[in-house]
């Protein structure tokens, strides 16, 4: 039995859309990364990019389980030293929730340029209104 190595120039990309209303951030991530990188489809070869557009809409209404609200935080640092910044994730759910989807979604996707281009696929929205009505996207349901 052999096995079929897929070419980069075949290729196919599809947008879909995320609603991410009520769900946990994490599920939602996890979701997202799985289209960005491609495994949802049956031609998966992992050192090549062929994941899909991602969408992901109502940022804002995603929820945190427990009481990682309080007690997370958000941490990146400046490149100077002492430069370690930290916010918590109840004040970046407030001013910047797309932010913090993108962060989760990173983090859940390899830390290379194959992560790093799965990324650029990759549109948040605070509300449920996308500039991308022509690309013609199909909301994603799986659970």
């Amino acid at each position: 039995m052999s096995t079929t190595i897929p070419k980069p120039a075949e290729v196919t990309r599809s947008w879909f859309i995320i609603d991410a209303a009520d769900k946990p951030l994490g599920r939602v991530a996890t979701k997202a990364a799985h289209l960005l990188r491609g495994k949802h489809k049956v031609s998966f070869a992992p050192n090549i990019d062929m994941g899909d557009h991602v969408i992901i809409l109502n940022c804002e209404k995603a929820v945190l389980t427990g009481k990682k609200l309080q007690q997370k935080f958000y941490r990146w640092h400046t490149g100077w030293i002492g430069g370690l910044k930290e916010i918590k994730y109840e004040h970046l759910m407030k001013s910047n929730p797309e932010k913090a989807m993108m962060a989760a979604v990173k983090g859940m996707l390899p830390g290379t340029t194959l992560g790093a281009n799965s990324l650029t696929r990759l549109r948040t929205y605070r509300g449920n209104q996308h500039t991308h009505q022509a690309q013609n996207p199909q909301p994603y349901n799986a659970n």
